[in-house]
């Protein structure tokens, strides 16, 4: 059983920063990639940042050059680095890993980030 362990979210202003952490646990097969989902209320779940096994990232449009995603191996966890935060961040944070083959995606539980204006 993998479970994945978020924490780091809050409450805080616009232009503030927040730093997110996502750990894996249980039964861990090959981490494929590990990324950050996010969605707010009445929109679809969308992709923010990825980071490959191999260490290459993918940002949203919206959060380039604002968000930072990194990883330690050995820990098996994720971090979320958001700097310059916007009120339209606003939303509920979800981990997310691919593992395995043939892949299997793991989701954590949420953790909610609010930006006040």
């Amino acid at each position: 059983q993998v479970q994945l362990v978020e924490s780091g979210g809050g409450l805080v202003q616009a232009g503030g920063s927040l730093r997110l952490s996502c750990t894996a646990s249980g039964i861990i097969f090959r981490i494929n990639a590990m990324g950050w989902y996010r969605q707010a209320p009445g929109k679809q779940r969308e992709l923010v940042a990825a980071i490959t096994s191999g260490g290459t990232t993918n940002y949203a449009d919206s959060v380039k050059g604002r968000f930072t995603i990194s990883r330690d191996t050995a820990k098996r966890t994720v971090y979320l680095q958001m700097n310059s935060l916007k009120p339209e961040d606003t939303a509920v944070y979800y981990c997310n890993a691919e593992m395995g083959r043939p892949p299997k995606t793991y989701w954590g539980q949420g953790t909610q980030v609010t930006v006040s204006s």
